[in-house]
């Protein structure tokens, strides 16, 4: 199985539109492969930044070749605000994995974009953003993995 490292660190948000009209925003990000729940990750709270976060939170995973060759894989970022009735849906930023990989190449290897943050289909304000790198490609042999896993669950008992 070949696979690759994809390191993504979120970054800062500008001008979102701020839910939260008598409190301090709080604002968190979800991410995930492709709405995956297997996948997801998420960001510290910004405290501070309102409107204008800002994380320097990095995140790593490892992805199938598969996942960069096609355009069908996306990244997905969901913005939040963080409150006690439940937390309130900003917005999200949807990013095809190949045309990630496509831009890193052409940068070096790694790269830091922009993205406007959506919510609708047409509605966008604000923009997220968030470097991103990937790894070499490495061949991993199922077997060898599912050993590993084994061994490592039953060191773990």
């Amino acid at each position: 199985m070949e696979c690759r490292k994809f390191d993504i660190t979120l970054i800062s948000a500008i001008d979102l539109e701020n839910v939260r009209k008598a409190c301090k925003m709080k604002i968190y990000a979800r991410t995930s492969l492709g709405n995956d729940p297997n996948t997801e990750k998420r960001s510290p709270i910004d405290r501070h930044g309102k409107t204008n976060p800002a994380w320097n939170y990095n995140m790593n995973y490892a992805i199938g070749e598969s996942t960069v060759q096609h355009h069908g894989t996306m990244l997905v970022i969901k913005l939040y605000c963080k409150r006690k009735l439940g937390d309130r849906y900003i917005g999200e930023v949807h990013a095809s994995m190949k045309e990630l990989y496509d831009i890193a190449c052409a940068c070096g290897g790694s790269a830091i974009w922009s993205f406007p943050v959506q919510r609708g289909s047409v509605k966008s304000q604000g923009a997220l953003k968030f470097s991103f790198k990937f790894g070499d490609k490495v061949c991993i042999d199922k077997l060898l993995l599912a050993e590993s896993i084994r061994a490592w669950s039953r060191g773990a008992d």
